[in-house]
């Protein structure tokens, strides 16, 4: 009896070659109907036949599914058959029945890679193949469904021999992928010089990879925007990259031909990240420093990590087997503080005094998306960055929204996202919103997503954003909602934080939750700075039951200088002795005594703002301890205090940081610091009674377990406590605060969770924006 059924498939089903999987196992399992793709990036199939053959189709369907393939949700009903003759793939249509997953960039599969290298294959030496399984999606798309002529392949008519293989049912690779081509009828590349002038030659990446090996530096088109590359090994080359990108000491990434050629650079701890390396996501990961690299001091000074990737392309991959070391700088191609660039008109106009070449390809990059970053905590993988290969896949909640929500995230290394039913889709990383450019890219980025999943500025929506009165995307939007007539809520930082991790884990607020949020600065409920708190998250919203004890800020110099804070700090530990304490530490002291007189006087007149950032502490300390005076990049004094503590040990003089009850748990650091000087002179002064590394060290682990133990004291009394503890915030990455906050959590069996598919810094805070919203209508009365 011929019976037939419709299916909604959703998730990860366009552009990894869903379909011609779909009509493969159609053919195999002899069912007639069709498969096309829908308006919100789910697949619609249909098939009829005998019974018998329908449910061969649905059983044999794992055996063809390609290999990227994620299927979150199936609908599934029967129709009355429409008596078709055949199985085919139909013309995909604008409808939008479910949505679904819009596809990530997928860097090259080793088949692709094979027939570059294959002197007998017609791809060969060929920089932009790809096939159903791999290849650009995101960042080639003006919008879904994912079909050529919604990508900037359209403008490509497929040769003969593509479209040969396009139609070939049997071709597993080819057969209706989209964005496949060849050197007939492909993207091609060409060389400019900086100012502009066309450079006509045979093998333009040989010629790339000739000039690079000269000392050059050449801006390279890659897939989400333009790269920057030079040699690593060359000081002087290194330098005067620094120089012309104004970029003094901010680590630059490395890609490496292969695992071997990275083996000289970097050693694979933990094991497991030679897995993320070789992922189809092809991330940056921070891996220890290899003793004896030749990759030069200047790529990353001061670090005790080295940023390294493998190529996800083919273009990536030929020019670095043509580069005499295997490796090179390969940095985002950007003004510093703005987008990368993504159009040649940016990198002439942009780039023109930092590079001396482009090597470019005709193929439009429309939607820019940077490589994402991923680091090692103690030894769990942490993202810093997500972009290229995860965004802009959704993320499931474990809360269902009554609307449509918006959430423009907060001001420094942010994305936003939009939220829909139990699902929430975080754009790729934006960047820092203190300039024009950044905040257009975060308008492009959402209208792509409000598209894509049609949603519309409506009276009805809600969008969220942080409460600092100073943060730009608040100013954005309360502009868009004064526009439109939608609503704007507002929502803490830190509160955000501990939220976007319980969305990340999946952990509904049902009970109280103990959450730690560590950071560099977030605007307070009490119009102070907060930064390391510690909170009790419950259905009436959150209570702040602890918090570092807080420092003086006096001025917005004071983070770039962090030995402002050192001074600021000591003048209210000491009052009119700190003159003194500065004297006896003055090796460690690098400030003029006006810029100090200034600075203790504003103390003293009360002239400045309290803050509790774990993010200050560590930076006071920083430059306390002579690692950092100056704040080029955001969190460079406290990254590079953890990079000094490695393989340093515990001191018993300061191994505990107190924690006392003073309206709330206290951590008191600054009677911490008054022991820290005494160790700080005995350092200086005893010959090696004190190592470095062991004060940074224990510095950081015993931070961590002063977080952990006020988090403790905060569940005294309480009822219905979750026996887990949730860490968010970008401090939360640090290596030995986490190892400490674990240590003393894992004694009194409370198990602590880090989010796993976001950053914990303000990359991920949309997410837990859109929870907040959740919260405040779920438990209303």
């Amino acid at each position: 009896m011929v019976k037939a059924i419709k299916i909604f498939v959703s998730g990860l089903v366009q552009g990894i070659g869903f379909r011609p999987a779909i009509h493969r196992a159609a053919v195999y399992s002899n069912v007639r109907g069709y498969v096309k793709n829908l308006g919100g990036s789910e697949v619609e199939i249909y098939v009829e036949g005998e019974e018998e053959n329908i449910k061969s189709f649905i059983n044999s369907l794992s055996r063809f599914l390609p290999p990227y393939t994620i299927i979150e949700e199936v609908h599934m009903h029967y129709e009355n058959p429409h008596n078709l003759s055949r199985f085919i793939i139909e013309k995909s249509s604008g409808a939008l029945v479910k949505k679904s997953m819009i596809p990530p960039d997928i860097g090259i599969c080793e088949h692709c890679l094979k027939e570059v290298l294959d002197p007998s294959n017609r791809r060969y030496r060929y920089p932009f193949n790809s096939c159903a399984w791999c290849g650009p999606r995101y960042s080639m798309m003006y919008g879904i469904p994912y079909d050529r002529e919604n990508t900037s392949m359209r403008k490509y008519r497929l040769c003969d021999e593509c479209e040969k293989e396009y139609g070939d049912i049997n071709n597993v690779r080819r057969h209706h992928a989209q964005g496949i081509s060849c050197p007939r009828d492909g993207p091609q590349l060409y060389l400019y010089t900086s100012n502009g002038e066309a450079i006509d030659v045979n093998d333009p990446i040989r010629e790339v990879a000739k000039l690079i090996d000269e000392g050059f530096i050449v801006a390279v088109k890659g897939v989400g925007g333009y790269h920057i590359a030079c040699l690593a090994t060359d000081d002087n080359v290194v330098l005067k990259l620094r120089k012309r990108k104004k970029r003094p000491s901010q680590p630059f990434a490395i890609m490496a031909l292969d695992l071997d050629t990275l083996s000289r650079l970097i050693y694979f701890v933990p094991p497991s990240s030679i897995d993320l390396l070789l992922s189809p996501q092809r991330p940056i990961v921070l891996l220890p420093k290899r003793e004896g690299s030749p990759v030069s001091y200047y790529v990353s000074p001061g670090m005790d990590v080295e940023g390294v990737f493998l190529p996800y392309t083919a273009l990536h991959y030929l020019l670095l087997q043509e580069v005499r070391d295997r490796f090179l700088i390969m940095t985002s191609g950007n003004v510093h503080g703005q987008p990368m660039c993504r159009t040649e008109e940016c990198v002439f106009k942009k780039l023109g005094n930092v590079i001396d070449y482009v090597l470019v390809h005709d193929r439009e990059i429309v939607n820019r998306v940077d490589d994402s970053v991923i680091r090692f905590t103690n030894g769990e993988y942490v993202f810093l960055r997500r972009g290229r290969g995860y965004a802009p896949m959704w993320l499931r909640t474990p809360f269902n929204l009554d609307r449509e929500v918006i959430a423009i995230g907060a001001e420094l290394q942010t994305a936003a996202a939009i939220g829909f039913e139990d699902k929430v889709v975080l754009t790729p990383y934006v960047g820092d919103l203190d300039n024009v450019e950044t905040m257009e890219e975060l308008g492009e980025m959402l209208r792509f997503l409000m598209r894509s999943y049609g949603i519309e500025f409506t009276e009805s929506i809600v969008m969220v954003t942080d409460k600092h009165p100073g943060y730009a995307s608040r100013q954005l939007a309360y502009e868009i909602c004064s526009k439109y007539g939608c609503n704007v809520m507002e929502v803490q930082h830190h509160y955000a934080h501990i939220l976007s991790v319980l969305a990340d884990r999946g952990l509904k607020v049902e009970n109280n939750i103990i959450g730690i949020a560590i950071d560099g600065t977030g605007y307070g409920d009490d119009g102070t700075l907060w930064g390391g708190e510690i909170m009790v998250v419950n259905s009436e919203g959150y209570n702040r039951a602890g918090s570092l004890e807080s420092i003086p800020i006096t001025s917005e110099k004071d983070i770039e200088y962090p030995i402002r804070l050192l001074v600021a700090t000591l003048a209210k530990i000491f009052g009119s002795q700190v003159y003194e304490i500065i004297e006896a530490i003055s090796q460690s002291i690098y400030i003029s005594e006006l810029e100090r007189e200034i600075v203790v006087r504003s103390v003293f007149e009360g002239r400045y703002i309290e803050s509790s950032s774990v993010g200050r502490f560590l930076d006071m300390v920083s430059a306390l301890l002579g690692v950092c005076h100056y704040r080029s990049y955001e969190g460079e004094p406290a990254i590079m205090l953890e990079a000094v503590a490695r393989g340093g040990k515990l001191i018993d003089e300061l191994e505990y940081i107190d924690v006392r009850y003073r309206d709330m748990f206290r951590i008191d650091t600054l009677s911490y610091m008054v022991k820290l000087l005494y160790v700080i002179q005995q350092y200086n002064n005893v010959a090696n009674m004190y190592k470095l590394n062991d004060i940074a060290y224990t510095i950081q682990i015993a931070l961590g377990r002063a977080l952990a133990s006020a988090a403790l004291k905060s569940l005294y009394g309480r009822r219905n406590i979750e026996q887990y503890v949730v860490v968010g915030g970008g401090a939360a990455v640090n290596s030995y605060i986490i190892k400490g906050i674990m240590n003393v959590l894992k004694e009194a069996n409370v198990k602590v969770y880090l989010p796993k598919k976001i950053p914990p810094n303000d990359g991920g805070i949309a997410l837990g924006q859109v929870y907040a919203y959740y919260m405040s209508k779920a438990f209303k009365n």
